[in-house]
C-alpha cells in the first residue's frame, strides 16, 4: 500500500483529500482475511461504485473544477457532486454513478466531455453534461486523478498523483497507460494538463515537473523549470508559452516554453495558488489560498490583487459575463466585474 502524500495540503482537515488514504467516502480495503478457524483467507471482496445522492446544499460544499462549456457551466466537487449552470448563479445537480470526490472537468466542444476523480474515475458526457457514464473506477490502485484534457470527442488525457497518465483514442471506450517515463518515473504528482497555442502538450505538476510533447503525445520530455516547488495550474499563453503558478505566491511566465525563458511573477503574497484561468488573450485570474484573487498581465508580467467575496481556498475559476466564478472549499462564489 502506498503511502498518501498529500495531493492536497490546503485542504487538510477539510476533506477526504487529507484522510490518509486516497480512497472516497464509502470505499475500504478489500484485501483478504483468514477466518477465525484458521481457514484459507477469502477472496478480496470487489469495490463497487455507489451513485451520488442529490444535495440541497451542494453549491455551498467543496467543488474543485468548473468549466464553461461554451453553452452551460459545469462545476465538479466532493462525493461525485456535477452541477450545472446557465447563468452562474442557480445550478442543478445531475446525478452521476459515483460517489468519489471529482477533481476536474474538460470539454472538447459543447457535448461532449470528461470529469475525473479519485478512486481513478473517469466519468463521460455526450449530450453537454446532462447525463454521465463511468469509464474507468480502480479504487484498489489509491491514486486519483486530478486533470484532464479533452481534445475532441475521441482523444483525451488524464493525469494524476504517482504519475499516472492515461489517455483514451476511442471516446473513452479504452483508457491506456501513457508512456511518458521522462515525467511519470519519479511518481510524482501530476496536477495540470495543458494544449499550448501551437498544439503542442503541457504538464505541470509536483516539485517543480515540467513535461512537454511537440508530436501529439507520442513522446515526452522533461523541461527545465524555475522553482522547485509545486506546480498547481498552467495557462496556454501565445503559440507556444504558458503561466504556471503554486506553492507559495510563485507564478511563472514563459513566451516559449521549449526554451525555458521564464520570467517570475512578483505576486506579492506567500498563498499558495491551486488553479488560474485565461480571462483574454492578455489576462490571466489565479485564486487560491485565503480566498485569494490576482489577475497577471501577461504582456508585462505584472500582478494586482482583487477584492475577494471570502477567504477559503479556491481551487478552480472560470470567466463568466465579465466577472469570475470561483470554486472551492465554501462551494460556488462570485466577482461581478473584475474592472
Amino acid at each position: 500500500m502506498k503511502t498518501p502524500r498529500r495531493v492536497f495540503p490546503w485542504l487538510a482537515g477539510a476533506c477526504c483529500f487529507a484522510a490518509g488514504a486516497w480512497l472516497s467516502a464509502g470505499a475500504e480495503d478489500a484485501a483478504p482475511a483468514a477466518s477465525e478457524d484458521g481457514a484459507p483467507p477469502t477472496a478480496p471482496v470487489q469495490i463497487k461504485p455507489r451513485p451520488s445522492e442529490i444535495m440541497p446544499k451542494a453549491t455551498q460544499a467543496l467543488i474543485l473544477g468548473v468549466i464553461d462549456t461554451g453553452e452551460h457551466l459545469i462545476a465538479v466537487g466532493d462525493r461525485g457532486e456535477i452541477l450545472a449552470s446557465n447563468d452562474g448563479r442557480a445550478w442543478a445537480q445531475v446525478p452521476t454513478p459515483v460517489r468519489a470526490a471529482l477533481t476536474a472537468v474538460s470539454f472538447a466542444d459543447a457535448q461532449h466531455g470528461w470529469a475525473v476523480g479519485h478512486d481513478a474515475v473517469v466519468l463521460h458526457t455526450g449530450d453537454g453534461g446532462r447525463t454521465w457514464t463511468l469509464q474507468n473506477f480502480q479504487p484498489e490502485l489509491q491514486e486519483p486523478f486530478l486533470d484532464v484534457l479533452a481534445l475532441d470527442p475521441n482523444h483525451a488525457y488524464a493525469v494524476g498523483a504517482y504519475g499516472l497518465f492515461e489517455q483514451t483514442t476511442d471516446g473513452g471506450a479504452n483508457w491506456t497507460k501513457v508512456e511518458a517515463p521522462a515525467i511519470t518515473g519519479d511518481q510524482l504528482h501530476l496536477y495540470a494538463i495543458r494544449k499550448l497555442g501551437n498544439g503542442d502538450l503541457f504538464v505541470a505538476g509536483e516539485q517543480g515537473t515540467l513535461g512537454l510533447s511537440t508530436d501529439g503525445g507520442k513522446t515526452w520530455s522533461k523541461l527545465k523549470s524555475p522553482y522547485e516547488g509545486t506546480f498547481f495550474g498552467a495557462v496556454p499563453r501565445g503559440d507556444s508559452g504558458a503561466l504556471v503558478c503554486g506553492l507559495r505566491g510563485n507564478a511563472y511566465l514563459s513566451h516559449d516554453v521549449r526554451k525555458g525563458d521564464w520570467q517570475k511573477i512578483d505576486t506579492g503574497t506567500t498563498n499558495s495558488f491551486f488553479g488560474c484561468a485565461a480571462l483574454d488573450a492578455h489576462q490571466v485570474a489565479m485564486v487560491g489560498l485565503n480566498g485569494i484573487v490576482e489577475l497577471v498581465d501577461t504582456d508585462t508580467g505584472t500582478a494586482r490583487n482583487v477584492k475577494s467575496p471570502g477567504d477559503t481556498p479556491y481551487s478552480d475559476a472560470v470567466p463568466f459575463k465579465g466577472g469570475l466564478v470561483m470554486v472551492g472549499v465554501s462551494g460556488i462564489q462570485h466577482i461581478d466585474s473584475l474592472q
